[in-house]
């Protein structure tokens, strides 16, 4: 697997002791387009259990150097690991081996380097691990399958100098991290379009829990620092012939940012939620398939001071800010979005077709306002003439604002808008929506039929 990856695995010596199979001064190393990797461990064991699976120990220690070419520079890596105690029971057969992974710990130290100038020290530390992991080589196509675990994470970021650089801390808990794929080799990537229909997929989903972390930020001599902390997080991508997924998030954030150039003694940021998530095809199809977007802003909290430069007098309610757009649909893709001729030949033309949208959730609140929505389209690709290049759109929009003329007069108030354009906010709003249960409640209907373009029932187009 390693050769196909351009990788060459060599040892100075290789016997049998025993039940052991000793492996002395193994190497490892790549040359690439320039790029050079060159690593070493002392000494590998693979110990005969007697059952069909194999024990793997080595050296506590070992060094892996790795060399780039960028932008007319070298770039070094210079990557130090312990992991003493380390535990690999491995089974299965010559070409699908199960791996299971222990180790009480491992440090990592690392300096990044770029023509001999030191631009950053890493060091990071991390506790119980324990994982498995399953490689299947029997066909071309390496099939791999894992999962971890990890009790804690500490690292450690040290860049730049006394008067322009960073120091970076952190540390999270409860890391879960697991994945699978379908790999084919260095060559076959470089075609990544025809890699997606040849079989290759990758899917990669990790979650950690409580955290918090530290920058210290030097600027020409200038101090600025910024505190955070989470209760959760995630992130999630898979990539395949189908789709493409992407996603991650958190939730219970804090932070408080100081420095010499913020105009307060510190501003505090907060929220319950924040996160986002989008399913998209990837490879041309004669029929429509599906494709989601989601972002959620949920409880977002500012300091005193910032409302206080826009709203001195607290006419605004100062409840947390929620924003939430989930959507999903139809599209049918007309060119492989990896593939960069048929991009490059499309003539700044969209790569596709809109088939359909749904809006699931639409909520906005702020400053004592709520705006509610839900609704859905289809789409006919044949009539791009009615709405002005936009496929002719058939269905319905329900929507529901409650506080919207409080917080309109709110702002008139305070000067943020002229009475005379509110005015002209109002008679627009009012074209749209009609007075709902319950009072400064406003519902809107927006339906799309027979080639034209209604709010509640009234036809505006």
């Amino acid at each position: 697997m390693g050769a196909t990856y351009g990788q060459a695995i060599v040892a100075d010596q290789v016997v049998r002791s025993g039940d052991t199979l000793v492996v002395s001064g193994m190497k490892i190393s790549m040359d690439q387009d320039g790029a050079k990797i060159d690593g070493g461990i002392d000494e590998v064991r693979f110990k005969d259990l007697g059952n069909g699976t194999v024990e793997v120990t080595m050296t506590d220690t070992y060094t892996i150097d790795m060399t780039m070419p960028e932008s007319g520079k070298t770039q070094d890596i210079n990557l130090k690991l312990t992991q003493p105690g380390v535990s690999l029971i491995a089974g299965g057969s010559a070409t699908r081996t199960e791996y299971t992974y222990s180790a009480p710990s491992v440090l990592m130290d690392m300096q990044i380097s770029e023509d001999g100038a030191v631009l950053a020290n890493v060091a990071s530390a991390l506790t119980g691990l324990a994982g498995t992991y399953t490689l299947d080589t029997k066909t071309a196509q390496s099939m791999l399958d894992s999962a971890l675990s990890i009790d804690t994470l500490d690292f450690t970021i040290v860049a730049g100098d006394a008067a322009d650089g960073a120091n970076i801390t952190g540390t999270l808990g409860a890391l879960k991290m697991g994945s699978n794929g379908t790999f084919l080799g260095v060559a076959a990537m470089e075609n990544m379009s025809q890699a997606l229909r040849d079989g290759f997929a990758a899917d990669v989903d990790l979650s950690y829990g409580q955290g918090n972390f530290t920058i210290d930020v030097r600027d020409s001599g200038k101090e600025s620092k910024i505190v955070a902390a989470n209760a959760t997080g995630h992130f999630r991508v898979n990539m395949g012939a189908e789709a493409l997924r992407y996603g991650a998030g958190g939730t219970g954030v804090e932070m408080v940012v100081t420095g010499a150039d913020i105009p307060f003694p510190e501003v505090r940021l907060s929220y319950g939620e924040a996160s986002f998530d989008f399913l998209m095809p990837l490879v041309a199809s004669d029929q429509p398939t599906d494709f989601t977007f989601l972002t959620r802003i949920v409880d977002l909290a500012v300091s005193d001071d910032i409302w206080t430069m826009f709203d001195p007098t607290v006419a605004l309610p100062r409840d947390p800010a929620t924003l939430v757009i989930d959507t999903k649909g139809k599209v049918r893709l007309t060119a492989d979005l990896m593939d960069e001729a048929a991009m490059a030949s499309l003539d700044d033309g969209a790569p596709g077709e809109i088939h359909a949208l749904d809006v699931t959730d639409l909520t906005l609140k702020f400053a004592g306002a709520e705006l509610k929505g839900t609704g859905g389209v289809t789409f006919d690709n044949s009539d791009t003439i009615t709405f002005d290049g936009v496929p002719a759109p058939t269905g319905r929009f329900d929507l529901e604002i409650k506080g919207g003329n409080g917080l309109l007069d709110k702002l008139v108030a305070m000067g943020v808008i002229p009475a005379d354009q509110a005015m002209g906010a109002r008679m627009m709003i009012a074209m749209f929506a009609k007075p709902g249960s319950g009072p400064d409640v406003l519902n809107s209907s927006l339906e799309f039929r027979d080639k034209g373009f209604f709010a509640n029932g009234q036809r505006l187009k």
